[in-house]
């Protein structure tokens, strides 16, 4: 195939949601519909009984939540299909939040019994920032939950976008019966309880067929009749241009556990998702059908195989053709480097690939040359933007707990930030590491991965600390007079940039005020900073 038609056979997303909304089970069933696995994890009352095929780190099975994204690769439809299923725990939001900018649209899990969480709207928040093509998925239709209108209200009330029904529940509960795809005009019953792909589909051009009262029974025929008529007269025509500029999402409804309308969204995203797109970089975009061959890194993993202590980098393709054992520009480094075993994914299973396209995520093997950010291209000088470290919201000092291990320790934690688990600042004198994060559970995890991983252990002890901000400045002086005068809140993180470590909401606001030619920023990307959504 050319480069437009390998372009156009790809579709790159990720499934975001709130912590429990079923989205790494909606992950398995889409793995399932495309032949890449013949079970799914069994997931239960936060155990895994059979780990769940996304989630193969060893605390993710102890837990029974995901605090990584994983990459996998599969073909439905004639379509090559790169998925990223990401932590939907909020503790590891910032993973999900680096993860979008490598992706061309989202998949939204919502819990029906719940609506729009917390988490939700942060998420969504970052999609819309980068007018982030949505389609969501209304999960656990199997249960008792809210009213499907209501949840389109709320929908549209909290997330501040237009929502089109293109699937609609037959019941709820205990009268769940299965969906009607608007989008195709098919009626799907399925068998509750199943793991694997089963299906009564029908399709019905026509509600008044007299079919659908054989199939469903009479009361609820006519319930769904008058719900597709008012849904017909409230909400707009689909529009598959709004869609794509992220202006209006189209909501499915379903049970991914049950695999109740899981097909319809598969389907529906196959033929309306867009193709691998432009990406910003600092000199303009680089279009996907540029001859030249350009991608950055999103995401780092230490010790993915802990048996032989790999580090993977995650690769985003841009533009061109990837081609093993070719030597690539690596522009911050400026050095050319060359990779003999790129892999691609089904969660922790790999296998070596001799070319990949625009918008295929690959994995390189690391010797540490990999940062968050680096852009590897064909030889062009320029960097991939939209991938910023925003301000953490914990900070602990790390504390080596044995001595005799402190280069095992060092070297781990460097790692783990260098991945995207945390941040890492370092204090003068003294050299004392400040670990920055967005939640607790994050610590837990660093914790657990430095022990088992690398054979060290720490403790982490609290400081005074409300926020990080980044500072730029056109008065060097200033600056470099502000340093100086605040040194004892000044750290670097780990490019060596300096940062202003405010020990509360209060001093942070009073130094903004006392400096008005030093801007404070918490985002490490300072030409498009963008305050934490």
């Amino acid at each position: 195939m050319s480069l437009h038609e390998e372009i156009e056979h790809r579709r790159t997303f990720a499934i975001i949601s709130h912590p429990d909304a079923g989205k790494t089970t909606l992950t398995e069933k889409f793995l399932l519909y495309g032949g890449a696995i013949q079970t799914a994890g069994a997931v239960k009352s936060n155990k895994i009984r059979r780990g769940a095929t996304s989630d193969f780190m060893e605390i993710e099975r102890q837990r029974g939540i995901s605090v990584s994204t994983s990459v996998m690769t599969f073909t439905y439809g004639g379509k090559s299909i790169n998925l990223l299923d990401t932590p939907g725990h909020r503790d590891f939001a910032e993973d999900t939040y680096r993860t979008l900018t490598a992706v061309d649209s989202v998949i939204l899990v919502i819990d029906c019994v719940k609506g729009v969480e917390a988490q939700t709207k942060r998420l969504m928040e970052v999609c819309r920032m980068r007018n982030t093509p949505v389609i969501v998925f209304i999960n656990k239709l199997d249960l008792e939950g809210r009213d499907a209108f209501d949840l389109l209200d709320e929908l549209e009330e909290k997330l501040s976008i237009k929502v089109r029904p293109m699937s609609w529940p037959i019941g709820i509960g205990a009268t769940f019966q299965g969906v009607y795809d608007l989008f195709s005009k098919g009626l799907r019953l399925f068998d509750p309880g199943k793991t694997k792909v089963e299906q009564i589909s029908r399709r019905i051009q026509d509600l008044s067929d007299p079919l659908l009262d054989d199939e469903l029974g009479e009361d609820a025929a006519i319930q769904l009749r008058g719900d597709i008529d008012l849904i017909e007269g409230v909400y707009d025509p689909f529009d598959k241009n709004a869609y794509q500029a992220g202006q209006i999402a189209p909501v499915f409804f379903g049970s991914a556990f049950n695999n109740f309308g899981v097909k319809e969204v598969l389907d529906a995203f196959v033929d309306i998702a867009p193709s691998p797109g432009p990406r910003q970089t600092d000199q303009g975009e680089v279009e996907p059908d540029d001859p030249k061959f350009s991608g950055f890194i999103f995401k780092i993993h230490a010790n993915l195989d802990p048996n032989h202590r790999d580090r993977i980098a995650f690769l985003r393709i841009c533009s061109g053709q990837f081609k093993r054992n070719t030597y690539y520009h690596h522009v911050r480094l400026n050095k050319q480097l060359r990779f003999a075993t790129p892999t691609n994914f089904l969660a922790s299973a790999k296998t070596i690939v001799e070319e990949a396209w625009p918008g295929d995520v690959i994995g390189l093997f690391d010797t540490g040359n990999f940062k968050i950010g680096d852009t590897l291209t064909e030889g062009a000088n320029f960097q991939f933007r939209g991938i910023p470290a925003f301000s953490p919201e914990l900070f602990r000092e790390l504390v080596n707990l044995d001595p005799m291990k402190t280069k095992q320790l060092d070297k781990g934690i460097r790692q783990l930030t260098d991945e995207g688990v945390a941040q890492l600042f370092t204090q003068q004198p003294g050299n004392k590491k400040i670990v920055g994060c967005v939640g607790e559970l994050q610590f837990e995890v660093i914790s657990y991965r430095l022990e088992h991983e690398y054979g060290a252990k720490c403790a982490f002890q609290q400081i005074a600390a409300h926020m990080a901000c980044w500072m730029t400045s056109t008065d060097e002086a200033a600056l470099d007079q502000f340093i100086r005068m605040k040194a004892q809140q000044i750290v670097q993180d780990k490019d060596d940039n300096p940062v202003f470590m405010a020990p509360s909401a209060y001093m942070l606001d009073l130094e903004k005020r006392n400096n008005p030619d030093i801007t404070f920023h918490t985002t490490s990307e300072f030409k498009t900073a963008v305050d934490r959504p």
